[in-house]
């Protein structure tokens, strides 16, 4: 067991490994997560984007997308709602980075070992000297 406190409000609370705040702010965070998915479900409000839901349910965009990032809100029948790429900012739906951020750290990983390699070829040449004799 771990005591620390709740990064919400700051209470003492024994951490496990489903909870990261204390009973108070979770139950809080359950009742937020409820309002969003009443929310979205309706027919009229499947489309919203996260700054709609935000206004239509009070809930800060920052709790919505740690629904949407954590799983617990799914948003696969909701074509509008995504989250930020932890590299450049677009929305995107799945994974941490957009297709774009993915493919340059793959490019430039792929020269990283392209050079890696370069250089133990260059390291493993033999050298040899030739003299002359007269």
């Amino acid at each position: 067991m771990e005591l620390t406190n709740c990064p919400q409000c700051g209470e003492i609370f024994v951490k496990n490994k489903f909870r990261d705040t204390c009973e108070k702010c979770w139950k809080a965070e359950q009742d937020a997560y409820d309002t969003v998915s009443k929310f979205i479900k309706k027919r009229e409000n499947r489309t919203a984007s996260i700054l709609q839901v935000e206004e239509g349910t009070g809930v800060s965009e920052e709790l919505i997308l740690k629904f949407i990032k954590t799983g617990k809100l799914q948003i696969a029948q909701f074509p509008n709602l995504g989250y930020p790429c932890d590299k450049c900012g677009s929305i995107i739906r799945q994974g941490k980075l957009c297709s774009k951020c993915a493919g340059e750290i793959k490019a430039d990983l792929k020269a990283h070992e392209h050079e890696e390699t370069r250089k133990k070829e260059i390291a493993n040449r033999t050298v040899t000297f030739f003299t002359h004799r007269d």
